[in-house]
């Protein structure tokens, strides 16, 4: 049996596609407008405006550049940072707190294998029984 364009089209489905289609394309529509509370601003972009660009206009700065003096010192900053890491390898300033941290991953490493064991202490876990 062979059907015809017409056929596939105006069947029962067809029909229901092609009102969900139109609906579709009547709602796509309806999404512009020149509204206040649609308003949204658009990006021009480059436009062809006939005329050659001004280059002997200097742009506006983002910020204010760092004076010769300026750039000077935080070179001298960095330098000195730099030999004193090379002078020291792995040296910390924070030497002190490397045995306190020590003995927090050990407690830690403990209490959290006997948890996993099943071997729970309620002090840590108030859930457990």
């Amino acid at each position: 049996m062979t059907y015809g364009v017409e056929t596939a089209f105006l069947s029962g489905a067809g029909i229901f596609r092609l009102a969900v289609a139109a609906a579709l394309l009547t709602l796509a529509g309806c999404g512009g407008g020149n509204g206040a509370g649609n308003a949204v601003p658009v990006s021009q972009g480059a436009r062809d405006t006939g005329t050659f660009p001004n280059l002997n206009i200097r742009p506006q700065v983002a910020a204010e550049q760092f004076t010769d003096s300026e750039r000077d010192a935080k070179l001298g900053q960095l330098k000195a940072q730099q030999a004193q890491a090379i002078a020291s390898p792995g040296a910390t300033t924070e030497t002190a707190d490397a045995a306190s941290l020590n003995k927090l991953a050990a407690s830690h490493a403990n209490d959290t294998l006997k948890q996993i064991e099943g071997k729970c202490d309620p002090a840590l876990d108030p859930t457990c029984k």
